[in-house]
This record gives C-alpha cells, structure tokens and sequence, in this order.
C-alpha cells in the first residue's frame, strides 16, 4: 500500500542563499541610509567612514534611496522566509489515481495552493534542460491538453545526472514514458 503513494517534499524560500542576501542587504541597507542621513544633518553615523563630506544633494539623496530600497527588500525576503514560500509537496497516489501538487503561497484567502490531476490525463515526464547565462533544469507533468506543469522548485540547477534520475524515478513509479522537451 505505501510502495502505491510517493511524496516528494519541495523545499521553498528557506535556503542558504535567503538568509544571506537577507543578512548582506540589511548591513548593507542601513551603511547607506546611514551615509545619507549623515550627509544631510552633517553628523557622522557612521563609525568606520565619514560621509558628512558628501553632498546631500545628489549623493547623500541617493545613498538614502539605495539604503531604503535595500532594507525594503531585505524585510520581503525575511517575510517570504517566514511564511516559507513555495514550500510543499507533490504526492503521486496510484490508489486514488491522483498527483496532488501543494504549495504554500502569501497569506490571504488562497494561502494554500492545491492542484490535483487524475493519472489518466497524464501524458508523460517530461525533462527540459537549457544551459547558459541563466540555465535551467525542470521536470514536468505533461497533460494530455499540452499544458506542462512544473514539478521541481526554483532553485540552484542540480546536475543533469540527478536530474535524469528523479525524473526517471517517476516516469517508472506512474508507468509514464519520459520525454525531452
């Protein structure tokens, strides 16, 4: 009964990389907030540099526009790790003949995002690989109707070899045949 139900965890906003461009934008946020602010009321803030020589306008203003914009994202980074977004799972259940794909969204009415697809409007796995500037290394569930939906999280591409494992993993689990995209 339990080789008929696989679960696969996805893992979502908590990751390594995260916390540290949490951590580098908020030092980095407050050292030119604090530039900017010194320059404008000629008071330094800052113990290691002395930015009370700048020239509020330009430099002291945009200094304070790339210290607000840094905190900004640094407390919508933290918030997407606290509510741990995308975060889930995928269960693949040949007892129900269902896939179920979970995953956790912003908070609100429609936190929970819940796919369901019956085994028999599934086609195939499929596998897209593109390398370069911006590569990409994603398993598909391929629908009958064309659609394809993205099983892997967003994440640092994982080799090709591990890739071509999961992917032939789960083809064999749901008697699918796998395919390149």
């Amino acid at each position: 009964m339990q080789e008929d139900i696989r679960q696969d965890k996805i893992v979502g906003s908590r990751r390594f990389s995260n916390y540290f461009w949490t951590f580098i934008l908020f030092i980095g946020g407050w050292g030119f907030l604090l530039s900017g602010f010194s320059s404008y009321f000629k008071i330094n803030l800052l113990p290691f540099a002395n930015p009370t020589e700048l020239v509020f306008i330009p430099q002291g203003l945009v200094m304070t526009f790339y210290g607000t914009l840094s905190l900004c994202l640094s407390f919508y980074i933290s918030a997407t790790l606290f509510w741990d977004i995308g975060s889930g799972y995928n269960e693949y259940n040949k007892i129900e003949n269902i896939v179920k794909i979970v995953r956790k969204g912003f908070p609100g009415k429609n936190r929970e995002i819940l796919l369901t697809y019956p085994l028999s409007n599934i086609k195939s796995i499929g596998i897209k690989i593109s390398e370069g500037l911006n590569p990409k290394r994603i398993i598909y569930l391929c629908l009958k109707d064309e659609r394809q939906i993205p099983l892997t999280p967003v994440q640092q591409p994982t080799s090709i070899t591990s890739l071509e494992e999961d992917a032939a993993d789960l083809a064999k689990f749901l008697n699918l045949r796998l395919e390149n995209i």
